[in-house]
């Protein structure tokens, strides 16, 4: 008892409460809180703000540390997931220690959620505010963790999205291995036609961009050539590369960007496809590369194997495939008849919407069905019932096209295992967050763009190459890796070698070392998560930052 009055007593912790404008003071009295956390043990200097992350509340943060000697300091306002790293930064600048600062998280877990409960918001306020500073009592100086980095990255996919990609990278100085299944760089765009909504010729475009990348002397291509192995982590991947003739080769890279594409549904047993008189739409692009198609009357069928019961999802980009396809038909021969029967049409943006405009009013005929009674294809005609007016029509054709969605490609899942990253329901591969991370995975180093993420027109498949090199240019051009210290750590001494924190570890941060049979941390790969520390038998797991000492402390003051 006298060992902990004595630590709380060499305390100089200060807090400060956040009005956040009126998003926390407009639903609890903040002077209230903060007048009752000068109250609190080895508290010495406590602070209202109406906005601490202003400039100006950063001043008095920085300012109390050197005026009131602060080793501790309780920052009560919003979201640590946020806001947290720059008021550590902003302790750093002031010469204490980051990781001697707390936060406390008074306006999502009070204000937001108790509204309409002022005095009761208040009170809550109160015990989370005390219960930071119990926890701030016992933090420990850290220091970031630094490795080296290679600067160097591999792109796996030599579609649009990688030829952006490495194009954008080589640009930047960093040399880039490229691997390409394929014996020739491209992509799908190698088998198109033309381009929405302009109508330039893919060929010309993917011609500019491959040759745009093999002049880089900073690029390495592997054609004809698949990942077998990666071992590694962020900065520090090494890559074994087998080509299709057997020879392996091993690459050390930086990071990885996945831009492995996709591929067309191909519609076995839907519609009568037979790929002569019923053809998808990826069919219908190489004979209109050949010249004008021989055929009169051509409908088009939308979503067949999207959007249901086995693919829920849209793939977002078969609607302007097929109207750009349809206008071109009507192009080589203005006198076809050009029907286009969908559910819904995804003509999203307003180029896209203009081509759908110009479309109608070149005579393609537009017409809906439902998805209860889907259009049915006989010998020269296919059948469609309309809902509006009740009654089934026979629109004779000659060619029947169906627009099937692009499916992720089969060798996904071994990729996915290789790099340990995740993929989502429909095989394609999940971004860490789809708004403030869309191109990063939850494994540090790696990023994803195009088609391998989801259906991606041509340019948002440059689009997110651009991107991802962004995402790998904060990277590599440090001068070094710094990792935050909060990670998780094994005590030798008391650690079993039982190694069930290997498998509740997410990350595959954790290694056991049979010759010491115990367990041990990478803490480069480490991302702080806890798990191990949460279920390992006996206690040896700890999570830096989150100490049973500290959490228990919490617990008490509340």
């Amino acid at each position: 008892m006298g060992e902990k009055k004595s630590q709380q007593e060499d305390m100089r912790i200060g807090v400060f409460i956040c009005d956040c404008g009126s998003n926390i003071a407009g639903h609890l009295d903040c002077a209230a809180v903060t007048a009752y956390a000068s109250t609190l043990p080895g508290v010495v200097y406590a602070k209202e703000n109406l906005y601490t992350c202003s400039e100006a509340g950063i001043g008095e943060i920085q300012t109390a540390i050197k005026e009131h000697n602060l080793n501790r300091v309780v920052v009560a306002s919003c979201s640590p997931r946020t806001h947290q790293p720059l008021f550590q930064s902003s302790c750093a600048a002031a010469e204490l220690n980051p990781y001697l600062f707390e936060m406390v998280n008074i306006r999502d877990q009070c204000s937001w959620v108790h509204m309409q409960e002022r005095e009761a918001a208040t009170e809550k306020a109160k015990d989370l505010v005390r219960m930071g500073v119990s926890k701030a009592a016992f933090l420990e100086p850290q220091q970031d963790i630094e490795a080296s980095l290679i600067p160097r990255v591999l792109v796996i996919g030599g579609g649009v999205a990688g030829l952006s990609a490495a194009e954008t990278m080589a640009g930047m100085g960093l040399d880039v291995v490229l691997v390409e299944k394929e014996a020739q760089a491209g992509g799908l765009l190698r088998n198109i036609n033309r381009l929405a909504p302009h109508g330039e010729k893919a060929s010309d475009r993917i011609s500019e961009m491959i040759e745009a990348v093999t002049v880089r002397p900073n690029v390495k291509p592997y054609l004809s050539s698949r990942i077998e192995d990666v071992e590694g982590y962020i900065g520090n991947f090494e890559i074994t590369i087998r080509t299709d003739d057997g020879a392996s080769f091993k690459e050390k890279v930086g990071c990885i960007v996945v831009a492995t594409g996709a591929v067309p549904l191909k519609p076995e047993g839907m519609y009568g496809y037979d790929g002569k008189n019923v053809i998808t739409q990826m069919e219908l692009e190489g004979r209109l590369l050949k010249g004008p198609i021989d055929a009169e009357r051509v409908v088009m069928i939308q979503c067949v194997g999207a959007r249901s019961p086995e693919k829920e999802y849209c793939s977002r980009i078969c609607c302007q495939t097929a109207v750009k396809n349809a206008r071109l038909i009507k192009e080589q021969n203005p006198d076809a008849h050009v029907h286009i029967l969908y559910r819904d049409m995804q003509m999203y943006g307003t180029e896209n919407e203009r081509m759908l405009w110009d479309a109608r009013g070149e005579g393609v005929r537009f017409d809906m069905f439902s998805p209860d009674q889907p259009p049915t294809v006989g010998d020269g005609y296919v059948s469609l019932y309309q809902a509006l007016t009740g009654e089934t029509v026979e629109i004779p054709c000659d060619l029947v096209v169906l627009s099937t969605p692009l499916v992720a490609r089969e060798d996904v899942s071994t990729l996915s295992q290789l790099l340990r990253v995740p993929v989502d329901q429909n095989n394609f591969f999940l971004e860490a967050h789809a708004k403030l991370r869309p191109l990063d995975f939850a494994t540090d180093g790696i990023f994803v763009c195009g088609s391998a993420r989801y259906p991606a027109n041509v340019e948002e498949a440059r689009s997110q190459g651009l991107g991802a090199s962004s995402r790998v240019a904060t990277i590599l051009f440090k001068d070094k890796l710094v990792i935050s210290a909060i990670v998780a750590e094994i005590d030798p001494e008391t650690c079993v070698g039982c190694m069930g924190c290997m498998d509740m570890c997410p990350y595959g941060a954790i290694d056991y070392l049979p010759e010491d049979r115990i367990c041990q941390v990478n803490t480069i790969l480490c991302k702080g998560c806890g798990s191990c520390a949460s279920t390992c038998p006996s206690q040896s797991a700890m999570l830096k930052g989150f100490k049973p000492q500290q959490l228990l402390a919490q617990i008490r003051a509340v």
